[in-house]
């Protein structure tokens, strides 16, 4: 029998891991870290996350090369077969590593329910008799707790969305506060809202933490330059942003000049791969 944990592990901290989570680690025979070509400090953390939590412990690492997704061709098409691929990567380890069974657990950046694939992807394997889900603190809550800001306007919904789809469609209907991940070509600045602010925050939690918040007409392209070159310097990003129009801003954590005021990232005693920046 094989059991897969899916742990959320927040940003990569590894003070935004939850008793259970480290539980869930500890109690893993088998603990699989994917390696992506272009992004070898998010393996780092990773591995740091393990070293922390692991000592002492019999839980197996195993690290494996994650499928590229096509970049060509229908969206749709091209994820569900990069998730094929994938999910034919977990099963390859799991029966090299664990041939009479055991417990398998993948680090899921975040939480595994918001706007990432591997509770889909573990629907593939059919050697996987059961899972759990082990929650992890989100970039949205992150967020909020560095700017010092409600997610929401009193009695107000908020969109959740992503920046593929506010390019394509604009702002969302009916929403005034849009929430928006996986935005990797700045799709706030298709925007015409001139009474919108924006908060943006990148790196969130970790020790290289930036962000910005202001009127996006005043700050766009200032988050534009300043995404470009954390990019460069660390050779990868993870960023998220709210967005919020119209209403009253006092209170809400908003600077006037563009400067955010919000919350330091927790102090690390183990600093993390990257440098502050």
């Amino acid at each position: 029998m094989i059991h897969l944990d899916l742990i959320g592990i927040g940003t990569g901290h590894p003070d935004h891991l939850t008793r259970a989570a480290e539980a869930a680690m500890r109690a893993a025979d088998l603990i699989l870290l994917p390696r992506k070509e272009d992004k070898a400090e998010l393996i780092d953390l990773r591995r740091d996350i393990c070293v922390q939590v692991l000592a002492g412990a019999a839980t197996r690492v195993v690290e494996f090369d994650l499928p590229v997704r096509a970049g060509e061709g229908d969206y749709l098409d091209n994820v569900e077969r990069w998730h094929d691929a994938i999910a034919q990567c977990w099963a390859a380890e799991i029966a090299r590593a664990l041939p009479q069974g055991g417990r398998v657990a993948l680090l899921v950046w975040g939480d595994p329910s918001l706007y990432d694939s591997t509770i889909r992807i573990a629907r593939r394997l059919i050697a996987v008799e059961r899972v759990t889900v082990v929650p992890g603190i989100t970039s949205l809550q992150l967020l909020c707790a560095a700017h010092a800001i409600p997610f929401n306007a009193v009695a107000a919904p908020v969109m959740v969305t992503t920046g593929r789809r506010l390019r394509e469609g604009g702002w969302p209907e009916g929403a005034d506060s849009v929430a928006v991940m996986l935005d990797g070509g700045c799709a706030f600045t298709t925007l015409d809202q001139p009474d919108a602010v924006i908060w943006w925050g990148a790196y969130l939690g970790m020790a290289q933490q930036a962000v910005e918040a202001g009127r996006l007409a005043d700050i766009a392209e200032r988050i534009v330059t300043r995404r470009a070159e954390l990019r460069r310097a660390h050779g990868w990003i993870m960023d998220v942003y709210l967005l919020r129009r119209g209403g009253d801003l006092v209170g809400e954590g908003f600077a006037p000049s563009g400067v955010a005021c919000g919350i330091a990232p927790t102090p690390n005693p183990s600093p993390l791969p990257g440098g502050g920046a």
